[in-house]
């Protein structure tokens, strides 16, 4: 059977144009501080994070993530083309940092479509949608509910799980622990709790390839 799984080389320049656009968009927010370069691994992960890929991997890629954010757009295909590249070595966790307006309803949306088990296909949609409702200065929501609705999603039945208290609780701690890590812009990586070096696709795959090696070698021993 042909090996299908894509090139972190070819991605990187199908990603030229739209990554440079995130790029611009990430650094518009300034930060006076930087997140530590070793995160403490209780604000990394918490019981309520989404987790995309094998829950034993022994590499964790945390992302701090907006769903109304460009840079997290143009990031999304290179972080699932890593997950392709270490399917049982590396799993994603996602945090949400919703610092646009219109996310916190996004967020929830999300984690409506999680209770569905419709978490990755409705991620999917919304990020493919965002140009059309995540206008930053006039959000619309209903944009993204729209596309989440084609891809499978009960509506009426997420739009009364959004109303749970819990999903007010689980943004109001994702927002406690990025402002403890000092996170001020998405999206922001954390590797088994290291930070980036440097901000960018290379950086962030030359990181996670530097922890799968480790894990390997201790896995196979002296």
């Amino acid at each position: 059977m042909k090996n299908r799984p894509l090139t972190v080389a070819v991605l990187l320049g199908a990603l030229v144009f739209f990554f440079t656009l995130g790029l611009w968009a990430w650094q518009q927010r300034g930060a006076s501080d930087e997140p530590p370069d070793r995160a403490e691994p209780l604000r990394l992960q918490r019981m309520h994070s989404p987790v995309i890929g094998p829950a034993s991997a022994p590499v964790t890629l945390v992302e701090f993530f907006d769903p109304s954010c460009e840079a997290c757009r143009a990031f999304h295909p290179f972080v699932k083309a890593l997950l392709d590249q270490y399917p049982s070595e590396l799993k994603l966790v996602i945090r949400y940092a919703p610092f646009h307006p219109g996310s916190d309803s996004i967020v929830k949306l999300l984690e409506a479509a999680r209770r569905q088990g419709l978490y990755q296909p409705v991620l999917e949609a919304v990020l493919d949608a965002q140009p059309a409702w995540a206008d930053h200065a006039q959000p619309n929501p209903s944009l993204a509910f729209a596309a989440a609705k084609q891809a499978g999603l009960d509506i009426e039945r997420a739009l009364q799980d959004m109303q749970r208290p819990e999903m007010d609780a689980l943004l109001k701690q994702d927002v406690e622990d990025l402002n403890a890590l000092l996170v001020e812009k998405t999206p922001t990586f954390f590797v088994n709790g290291r930070s980036l070096p440097s901000f960018g696709p290379e950086p962030l795959a030359e990181l996670v390839a530097e922890e799968v090696a480790l894990a390997r070698r201790a896995r196979s021993g002296p």
